[in-house]
């Protein structure tokens, strides 16, 4: 039998694949790491078939390493009888918690069949949310921001993990990047906030992302050609070519 690692995609429950949809109503048990995964995965599977796992919030390695031991120690066997589904936002394999439940299943239960099924991450569904283009043959960097910090060096990044926005978003102006920030996005209504304003995601939240460019880069693509081809009243320029059917 098999263990999932479903990703549910970034918040709202109709963004998980149909894949993980079929997957969810087809295992024995779902077990949820936190309480925003299991509010989406019971959009699509009873409370009853949810079993939830403890993990302390500290950084404390000891601790954390106990507590995937104590986790795979409940999941192992409901996958050796039948098929059970560890749930993640996001995807599972893009800064998840998942990773480490599968080396502490490879290292302790090696007999464990595991799949992973992706799921849309929130590292890509910013560029909807935010209303963001990247262009083909443009860099993207991801990088980790936590407690104010500021990488720099690529013209685009996505930052994550922005736990101080207002001391990311001044060493970025400093350095030459315009900067938005997004928190929460894709999740339940009210919850959602695209910004420019640092001060408005100033309170500590783990979900709070950025997308920092650098300023004055220019961009040259094929289509933007287009724009300059039509006048202020929409009309398509007379020096541009335009064919007429026969008809």
């Amino acid at each position: 039998m098999t263990l999932y690692g479903v990703g549910l995609g970034p918040g709202d429950p109709d963004l998980i694949s149909v894949r993980g949809r079929e997957i969810l109503d087809g295992v024995d048990v779902v077990y949820s790491p936190g309480r925003l995964s299991r509010a989406v995965a019971t959009e699509h599977v009873p409370e009853s078939r949810i079993g939830d796992l403890d993990f302390p919030m500290t950084s404390d390695e000891e601790r954390l390493r106990e507590a995937w031991k104590e986790a795979a120690a409940e999941i192992a066997p409901e996958a050796r009888a039948g098929d059970a589904a560890f749930v993640t936002l996001g995807d599972p394999n893009v800064y998840s918690t998942f990773g480490h439940l599968r080396r502490t299943l490879d290292a302790f239960h090696p007999d464990i069949d595991v799949e992973v099924v992706p799921g849309i991450s929130a590292m890509t569904a910013f560029a909807t949310a935010l209303n963001v283009e990247v262009e083909a043959g443009a860099g993207l960097a991801l990088r980790e921001a936590a407690g104010g910090h500021a990488p720099t060096g690529p013209d685009r990044m996505i930052l994550f993990k922005v736990t101080n926005a207002p001391e990311t978003a001044r060493q970025l102006d400093r350095a030459g990047y315009d900067v938005r920030f997004g928190r929460r996005l894709f999740m339940d209504a009210g919850e959602t906030v695209i910004t420019d304003d640092a001060e408005a995601v100033a309170d500590r939240d783990y979900y709070t992302l950025a997308y920092a460019k650098r300023r004055g880069l220019e961009t040259s693509r094929a289509t933007d050609e287009f724009a300059a081809d039509v006048d202020t009243n929409g009309r398509v320029s007379a020096t541009t070519d335009v064919e007429v059917g026969d008809d």
